[in-house]
């Protein structure tokens, strides 16, 4: 029975480390076409696309799903803060109408169907484009999923792209929905930023979840370590990778919206900026940090298995040590000599053997015990 967990646990953290080395893949299918080629790069083409529009300014608030594109062509031009979320970005025919009516520029249509960027910001001449990435931490299987969020901003409309649904949004949602709040009282760039700080928080919660990972995994190197331990080691080390990879970018992203000036961020909005790289700071210093802990674990675990090694050899050489001098005696007591004079004795068998026997272990016994060998 214990077999097969250990089994099962093998194989699940197998496919975990699978799992995970696919998020590292990158794969594009647009390799020799022409630039602006639409062409959707994941593995999400199965997802349902729903679109999402909320419009509001001070005490006007509306909430609706959109069933046809054209319903959000009236809205460009409208004097309400508009956000359009958009879940599911494989099909092309709707991203082709949404760049036509919106004036999209086809780089940035590609970059929204190649799910692999890195988090970055461009600016074209009548909007600001800001690539992000989002994760989750799968309670059931304990993998870490993350997925590309896409940002075009305007003076009166922002759209989000995500690959699926499911967000991180749902205080922003929160926030938009009360009356006589600074949401309500601010433009579009208080938006993106409400947005971009919602993805950043929502990392603090990966590494709390992740952290408390790193503690127990490390405890039971130290006290117990298991064959498994060194598997689970190397899933939470590229996970570090990961979440790295994902966030050291977005630390340049935060601070070229803060610096530049351009007229899609108020300068108010810039110093709430400022608030959102010093989180970013933090949460790339607590990746340092606790990838400094996984190859520092590494080590332990190494250390502690030769350790636990050194003790089971310990216990076997002490053993084997006691039992030199006794096989030496049976061996003398075995030969085969006719004029053999202690077998002439009577209690040579208890006294002779056995007694030396016994006095023999437990002085060795005793000095290895002032000897602290065990």
């Amino acid at each position: 029975m214990l077999d097969n967990t250990g089994k099962k646990i093998k194989h699940q953290t197998k496919k975990q480390l699978r799992k995970v080395t696919r998020l590292f893949k990158n794969k594009p299918k647009n390799i020799g076409l022409a630039p602006g080629s639409l062409v959707y790069v994941g593995d999400k083409e199965k997802q349902p696309v729903t679109i999402t529009l909320f419009s509001y300014k001070d005490e006007q608030f509306a909430e609706q799903k959109i069933s046809q594109t054209d319903e959000l062509f009236n809205y460009k031009e409208s004097d309400t803060i508009n956000w359009i979320n958009i879940d599911g970005v494989h099909n092309i025919e709707i991203l082709e109408r949404f760049g036509k009516n919106f004036n999209i520029h086809p780089l940035t249509l590609e970059d929204i169907l190649n799910t692999n960027q890195r988090p970055k910001v461009d600016e074209y001449p009548n909007y600001l484009y800001i690539v992000l990435r989002m994760f989750f931490l799968d309670e059931r299987d304990k993998l870490l999923k993350n997925e590309q969020v896409s940002l075009i901003l305007t003076k009166n409309y922002l759209i989000t792209f995500l690959e699926s649904p499911g967000d991180v949004f749902d205080p922003v949602r929160e926030r938009i929905k009360k009356s006589n709040t600074l949401m309500r009282k601010s433009g579009t760039d208080y938006l993106a930023y409400a947005l971009i700080d919602a993805i950043v928080d929502s990392y603090f919660h990966i590494l709390e979840k992740l952290g408390e990972e790193v503690e127990t995994l490390e405890d039971n190197i130290v006290l117990n370590p298991a064959k498994n331990d060194i598997q689970s080691i190397h899933l939470l080390r590229r996970e570090m990778l990961l979440l790295r990879r994902a966030i050291w970018p977005l630390r340049e992203v935060i601070s070229s919206l803060q610096r530049n000036e351009n007229e899609f961020f108020d300068q108010k909005i810039r110093v709430y900026l400022r608030d959102v790289y010093d989180h970013t700071i933090q949460v790339i210093d607590t990746i340092e940090s606790y990838r400094d802990m996984i190859v520092g674990m590494l080590d332990t675990y190494l250390s502690s298995t030769s350790n636990k090694l050194n003790e089971v050899m310990k216990v076997l050489t002490v053993i084997s040590t006691m039992f030199i001098p006794l096989t030496f005696i049976s061996g003398v007591f075995g030969m085969n000599f006719k004029n053999f004079p202690e077998l002439e004795f009577g209690w040579m068998y208890p006294w002779g053997f056995w007694a030396f026997t016994i006095f023999i272990i437990i002085g060795m016994t005793l000095f290895f015990k002032y000897k602290k060998w065990f």
